[in-house]
This record gives structure tokens, C-alpha cells and sequence, in this order.
């Protein structure tokens, strides 16, 4: 019993109060799903650390037994922040819209237009570098605005749920930008999109380091921007206490005076535009096409890296680079263990399974807290008690 209350004692102190609660939470789910992920590695005869080792290896963070011509451990790095770069963009976008009190969930949707209409607009046109990377990003930005905004003027005319409206939104770009690409801009072997001009394209291909080539992702250095303002606009404007104020209670919002309409459709139009971000830094670097009728995963795991961050923008940064090592890494992964790609998927699933208990671990812990507290107190009373009656 004695041994049982000290490892509470120890784990309640571990996790400290409720505001270090914000980072240890993360942490524990974190370690969970790692834990949970190696035990599922050894059930299929493959060593975990083995396994983890190749996840880092495959993003270019710890160095590969041999690379082929022309490539190193920079240029695996290089292209890990290539696909990190719209995954922070997806993922704060999916907060931008969580901190007022909204679920983003048709990021990939907006992602897919806004990649769509940047791609016939400026990836396929003559302009020179100079022009067509800023004009690319633009258009990216107001088209993911748009799509944003059109869940948010659903919800704020209608009280349509926004969950509702991105997933039906979701499957009609998918199925509308699919037909185009089909119709009139699909190359006939690889079946997708046209590839993007190289002047129009987000991601510097076969920039010569040394003696290796490697890629240059121009969008990651947007995406640290992007982080820092969105962590000042939420924190430190007006507009973005009013965001907060109307996530948080918005009958209190519209009672102090907060219009919470104007709002929900700033905070959507927002995250809309960062899921455009996201779509062009995609669509128009990482992988220079579209593949017809296929919404991409992105989206929907930002919903995990958001969760797991705790929605600030600085903690998404270290959650995005997270997911980003397991789902780049698993290609590696499955060539060098043998172990299948599936498992990088799982240990995201489960990830966010342990990172969504987080509101009934903080309850659990207060509980523990509160109940220990009152122990302390009662003992306190007790050997006050004794004291008293043997002075008597």
C-alpha cells in the first residue's frame, strides 16, 4: 500500500501543477503510443530500437549505413523539411480555428483547392521565378480563404456544424478538382496533374552542395513565419483574445460585446488560408502534382499534431516534427527492418488516441491531487489532536 502511494506521489510530482500539466500531458502521451508502438514491434520478431533507429534515419536525423551517388544524410534532411513544411501549416490552421471554439477537419480539402487553382493559374504559365513563386503563394492563400470561408459563412447563416460542412466540402473538391485534372490537365504516363514549371515551383530541385545535390524547400522559411506570427496574433492582438474569448464561452463573448459572427468567420477564413499555404507548399514543392480523386492524409493528421501540441503554435512545431519522423521515415523503415509502412500509421492513431485521454488524465491527476490533499490535512488534524490530548 505504502509503495503504491509513493509511485502516486512520484507520478503526481512528475507531472507537476496544472499549467506544467500542458507539457508533461503531451509527454506522457507521447511515451505511450512509443511504448505501445515497440511492443507491437516485437510482437512481429522486429527490434524496436532498431525500428525506431530506421525512422530517423529515413528523415536524414541519424546517418544511413551507405547512401547512392549524389546523396547524403543532408539531402534526407533536406527533403524531411520539405514534407515537414505543410504539415506546420495544416496543423496551425487546424488551431487557428480550434481557439475559437471550431474543428477544422476539411483542411485537406482546402489544401487540395488551393494547390489546384495555383497549379492552372501560375504553375502552368510562363512567368519568371521572381514573380511566380510570390503569385503561387498568394493565390494559395486567398483560394484556402475562400474554401474557409465558405464553412464559416454555413455556420454563422445557417448554424450548419462546421465539421458537417468541411467533410461534405471535402469530397466535392475532391471529386470536382479530380474531373479537371482528368478532363484537361492529366500527363498521360503517371496519370496525375502536369508537373508544375521549375520557375513556379515552391521546392529548389537539384541544388548542388558540395558534392551532393539536394533540394531546397523555399516554403519551410514561410512556415516559421507563419508560426511566430500566428503565436503573437493569439496571443498578444485584440483580435485574437476576441478568437479566444468566443472559443471559450461565446454567449460570455457576445455579452461583453465580442461579435462573435465576424469571428467565426475571421477565424475560418484564417485557417483557411494557412490550409492553402499548406496546399501550395505541397502540391507546388513537395510533389509538383496532384494525383486525381485523393485527398491527402495531411489534413487529417494535423488534427493529431494540433491535439498533441495543445494548439500553440510553438508546441506544433515540435508535435508536426514528430508525426513528420514516423510517417517519412516508415518508407525506410519497411526497406531496412522489413517492418510495413502500416505501423508509422498506428503509432499516429494511437498517438492520438492517448494524446485525445488527455483531458481525463488531467482529471484523473486532479483527482489524485485533491485526494492526497486531503489526506495530508486529515493526518495534520489527527497529530494536532494527539498533541493536544497528551499535553492533557
Amino acid at each position: 500500500m505504502k509503495t503504491k502511494k509513493k509511485s502516486s506521489n512520484l507520478f503526481l510530482t512528475i507531472m507537476g501543477d496544472e499549467k506544467r500539466q500542458s507539457l508533461t500531458i503531451p509527454l506522457f502521451a507521447i511515451f505511450l503510443s512509443l511504448i505501445a508502438g515497440a511492443l507491437l514491434m516485437l510482437a512481429l520478431g522486429k527490434n524496436p530500437i532498431e525500428g525506431y533507429m530506421s525512422l530517423l534515419r529515413g528523415c536524414g536525423l541519424m546517418m544511413k549505413k551507405n547512401y547512392a551517388g549524389g546523396k547524403g544524410m543532408l539531402t534526407d534532411f533536406m527533403s524531411f523539411l520539405d514534407i515537414w513544411t505543410p504539415m506546420i501549416f495544416a496543423a496551425l490552421a487546424v488551431a487557428v480555428a480550434y481557439k475559437a471554439g471550431l474543428f477544422n477537419i476539411g483542411a485537406s480539402g482546402q489544401m487540395l483547392m488551393a494547390g489546384f487553382i495555383a497549379s492552372i493559374t501560375v504553375g502552368y504559365s510562363d512567368l519568371p521565378a521572381v514573380a511566380a513563386k510570390p503569385l503561387a503563394i498568394l493565390v494559395g492563400v486567398v483560394v484556402g480563404a475562400l474554401c474557409g470561408s465558405i464553412i464559416g459563412l454555413l455556420k454563422y447563416k445557417f448554424n450548419i456544424n462546421e465539421v458537417v460542412s468541411a467533410i461534405m466540402l471535402n469530397y466535392i473538391f475532391q471529386y470536382v478538382v479530380g474531373f479537371f485534372i482528368l478532363t484537361f490537365y492529366v500527363h498521360p504516363v503517371t496519370r496525375q496533374s502536369n508537373v508544375v514549371s521549375d520557375a513556379s515551383r515552391l521546392t529548389l530541385q537539384n541544388v548542388q552542395i558540395g558534392s551532393m545535390k539536394t533540394v531546397i524547400p523555399l516554403g519551410f522559411i514561410l512556415a516559421v513565419i507563419a508560426v511566430i506570427v500566428t503565436y503573437y496574433f493569439i496571443n498578444y492582438t485584440r483580435q485574437g483574445f476576441e478568437l479566444k474569448a468566443v472559443g471559450t464561452n461565446k454567449k460570455g463573448a457576445i455579452y461583453a460585446g465580442i461579435n462573435a459572427n465576424k469571428n467565426i468567420m475571421l477565424a475560418m477564413a484564417i485557417s483557411g488560408g494557412l490550409a492553402g499555404l499548406a496546399g501550395v507548399t505541397y502540391y507546388m514543392g513537395y510533389m509538383a502534382s496532384i494525383q486525381p480523386k485523393v485527398l491527402l492524409s495531411t489534413g487529417f493528421d494535423a488534427v493529431a499534431v494540433c491535439l498533441l501540441g495543445n494548439s500553440n503554435p510553438i508546441g506544433i512545431v515540435g508535435s508536426s516534427f514528430l508525426v513528420t519522423i514516423i510517417s517519412k521515415g516508415a518508407i525506410y523503415m519497411n526497406s531496412s527492418v522489413g517492418l510495413p509502412k502500416e505501423i508509422a500509421s498506428l503509432i499516429t492513431g494511437l498517438l492520438l488516441l492517448f494524446t485525445a485521454c488527455g483531458v481525463y488524465i488531467k482529471y484523473r491527476l486532479k483527482k489524485s491531487k485533491d485526494r492526497l490533499e486531503q489526506e495530508a490535512k486529515l493526518a495534520e488534524a489527527v497529530a494536532c489532536n494527539a498533541g493536544k490530548e497528551a499535553e492533557q
